[in-house]
């Protein structure tokens, strides 16, 4: 019951935000809304737990990163009619950024803090490896030709869409269906909720994302203009701001399950749900922006691809031995940090 009276509480604060507080001025909303996302990512973190709980490491950090980048997905699609292009090309490199170094590597750090090492599947970690590299591939060989031909064929970007889209179906027939078993982790019977259903943990981590989802929406609107009162750059503002506000669930369920020593669940959530950007989310928006009429390409700036290329080198380089502890976490924020920082000055 707790978990529902943070909703009730939380969709009646954002019933104020849309109602009187809809002249608030910007900076005003942008804080409601990020505190208001705060317990509410608590409260999915929970809910993904109990739900991997029942039904295992793989579809738990897979529902987790679905509610959680529909969103994200819904927020793009509504930029994009706005026109605003380049802020969604800067909020899905922020998300990639985001999963892959603040939301793995705040994990390895809290979960690693008071033990030696932690120890997760290392063929699951090199499957996720691997669909990474397919996802710097189909963001970087579009901005390779914009590069090196001073053009970029649409085409080409539709076409890389229907190959990583292809792709990422297929990850979830490995993950889910033909090899679960490196996914699988035995939970305590005493861990286990028995007095709630599977459809109804579904339903909780569904409520919990709609409404992060409407608050997203109410700080996306407002942070253009906290952005321009501050002094923020359009490309900062999406490469840190909204992701990491879009990214809140993925970091309190990550973060909450690695101090609990699951670092499979926290593996697949934070590899998961980045994998679900470059993969479906992104490709996804490509083909919905020509569908609309409003032609978005996967040509990223030379900073963008640059940054996503080190994330994933970096990421893929603390897993390969199966094993991590709280430094690897502290390096992977280093990296974040550094790269926030190109942004902040580019």
């Amino acid at each position: 019951m707790k978990s529902w009276g943070w909703m009730v509480a939380s969709a009646g604060a954002w019933a104020l935000v849309w109602g009187p507080g809809h002249g608030w001025p910007n900076e005003l909303r942008f804080l409601v809304a990020c505190g208001a996302i705060i317990p509410l990512a608590g409260g999915m973190g929970k809910a993904t737990e109990d739900l991997a709980n029942r039904c295992g490491e793989a579809l738990g950090g897979f529902l987790n990163a679905t509610f959680g980048n529909a969103a994200e997905l819904i927020i793009g699609i509504l930029a994009l009619k706005r026109g605003l292009i380049l802020l969604v090309k800067a909020s899905l490199v922020g998300s990639i950024l985001g999963n892959l170094l603040l939301v793995f590597g705040a994990a390895l750090l809290a979960g690693g803090w008071k033990r030696k090492e932690q120890v997760f599947n290392l063929q699951a970690a090199t499957a996720s490896s691997a669909l990474l590299v397919l996802a710097v591939a189909g963001l970087a060989l579009p901005s390779l030709e914009r590069m090196t031909q001073g053009e970029a064929h649409v085409g080409f970007s539709t076409a890389a869409a229907y190959i990583l889209l292809g792709a990422y179906g297929l990850s979830l027939l490995f993950s889910l269906r033909t090899h679960t078993h490196l996914y699988t982790h035995n939970c305590p019977e005493e861990m286990i909720d028995t007095k709630t259903t599977r459809t109804a943990l579904v339903g909780r981590l569904a409520a919990f994302a709609v409404l992060i989802g409407l608050y997203a929406e109410v700080l996306v609107g407002a942070v253009e203009g906290v952005a321009d009162s501050w002094g923020w750059g359009e490309v900062f503002v999406g490469v840190v701001i909204v992701a990491i506000v879009g990214n809140a669930a993925e970091h309190a369920s990550a973060v909450m399950v690695a101090m609990k020593n699951r670092m499979d669940l926290s593996l697949h959530i934070a590899a998961g749900s980045t994998t679900q950007i470059a993969l479906f989310v992104a490709p996804a928006l490509v083909l919905v922006g020509h569908a609309m009429g409003q032609p978005m390409d996967l040509v990223f700036s030379p900073l963008e691809v640059v940054a996503v290329a080190l994330s994933v080198a970096g990421f893929s380089l603390i897993v390969q031995d199966g094993r991590s502890n709280w430094f690897e976490g502290t390096l992977l924020l280093s990296l974040y940090a550094l790269l926030g920082v190109a942004f902040w000055f580019a």
